[in-house]
């Protein structure tokens, strides 16, 4: 059996919105393993049953390099970039404070945020959704969760700019993340003098096999939930009101019965999932006739398991009154994403609230959503109109 050889490399261009997901789906189903004959070559599964398999494995499958364009990295985030057991007490330590209960606590907080924004955007009856909503809303949360004041939103929206999102050339993104960096660095030296009611001050106090947990950590801790947790909401976001501008049915039906928005979120999780995570193999394995090798890498692409028809009936389909799916949209295994409860509730309240202000709306005439790739999918922009109140 000759091993397939993709010409795949799914960070090189943009594309018209919704395009990876459907050549993902088309080269998951013309092959169940393959190999990227690109420059960085790299491993990719595509089925979920091997997704689910590798996620669940970390003896084999080791986070210590999560991104096939960085197979030996410099950083080490935290907890990510961990494998057990050192991984498991990192998590022991960050669950309580990512708990649905911790989450529900600043529901106010986020519905308050939310509000505001649409209630601005309403008024106006047009708006580039990512910029304008999807891209704030989660940096304004982010500041509440670290104790930052919002005064710094449009610092913290430059330097998610530069660094998630650099020009081909990178131009800028070595600056912005010396900045963020420094950012941290100052937080935590201020929130170990001066304790709040902040995670970062939590964080601060705790004790890791018998020993206080150290600044570097912090701030590798800090950088994670800076990259981790604004991106992925934003481009969630973006791809969910992509799809509803675009499905006037599952638009009115979100709409017209805030009930079914979790339901709706969890479909729209599964549907347009985002990341392309990877791991580095610590031992030789052959997985559909596949010579994979200790110390290469392998992607996970998530939306190649969450749309594999073998899991799931119409896979790619979305159905909003359709039974649960059980997904992988944030991870599995010991990996599974910490902060799911917290994206979720934004999720639901950004879709709650917006479709109580903006029930109907639409990409504007002309526009094409354009989508680009790095760790995860997202959207560049998304021009939406919508008739005002007279």
């Amino acid at each position: 059996m000759s091993v397939p050889h993709i010409d795949f490399d799914p960070f090189a261009e943009r594309g018209r919105a919704g395009h990876m997901h459907s050549m993902l789906d088309g080269l998951r189903e013309r092959h169940a393993a393959f190999r990227s004959s690109g420059q960085q070559g790299f491993w990719v599964l595509t089925r979920h049953e091997d997704i689910l398999a590798a996620f669940q494995n970390p003896e084999t499958f080791s986070s210590r390099a999560i991104a096939v364009i960085d197979p030996d990295p410099s950083y080490q985030w935290i907890p990510v970039m961990l494998d057990p057991p050192l991984h498991t007490a990192w998590r022991r330590l960050l669950r309580p404070l990512f708990t649905p209960a911790s989450a529900g606590a600043m529901r106010e907080r986020i519905t308050r945020h939310c509000v505001a924004l649409v209630d601005g955007l309403a008024r106006q009856g047009s708006c580039d959704f990512v910029a304008d909503f999807a891209r704030l809303f989660p940096t304004i949360i982010f500041l509440e969760l670290v104790g930052l004041p919002p005064g710094r939103l449009k610092e913290f929206l430059a330097w998610e700019d530069a660094v998630l999102h650099p020009p081909p050339s990178g131009a800028g993104r070595a600056e912005a993340m010396a900045e963020v960096t420094a950012c941290f660095t100052e937080l935590i030296r201020a929130r170990r003098a001066h304790p709040r009611d902040d995670l970062v001050s939590a964080a601060t106090t705790f004790v890791l096999h018998g020993r206080p947990v150290t600044d570097g950590e912090l701030l590798q801790l800090c950088v994670l939930l800076f990259l981790a947790g604004l991106d992925t909401v934003a481009a969630q976001l973006s791809y969910t009101f992509w799809h509803l501008a675009t499905h006037d049915a599952d638009r009115a039906r979100v709409a017209g019965d805030p009930t079914v928005v979790p339901a709706a979120i969890e479909e729209f999780l599964r549907v347009y999932a985002l990341p392309l995570p990877a791991r580095r193999l610590t031992e030789d394995v052959d997985l559909h006739g596949c010579p994979m090798k200790a110390g290469d890498m392998v992607m996970l692409p998530i939306s190649m398991a969450t749309r594999d028809p073998r899991a799931f009936p119409s896979a790619a389909a979305v159905d909003i009154d359709g039974p649960p799916a059980p997904h992988l949209a944030f991870g599995a295994g010991p990996h599974r994403c910490l902060g799911a409860h917290l994206a979720r509730l934004e999720l639901r309240i950004a879709l709650t609230e917006w479709h109580a202000r903006i029930p109907d709306y639409g990409i504007t005439p002309g526009e094409r959503p354009v989508e680009h790739a790095s760790l995860v999918l997202g959207l560049d922009a998304l021009p939406l109109r919508w008739q005002t109140a007279s």
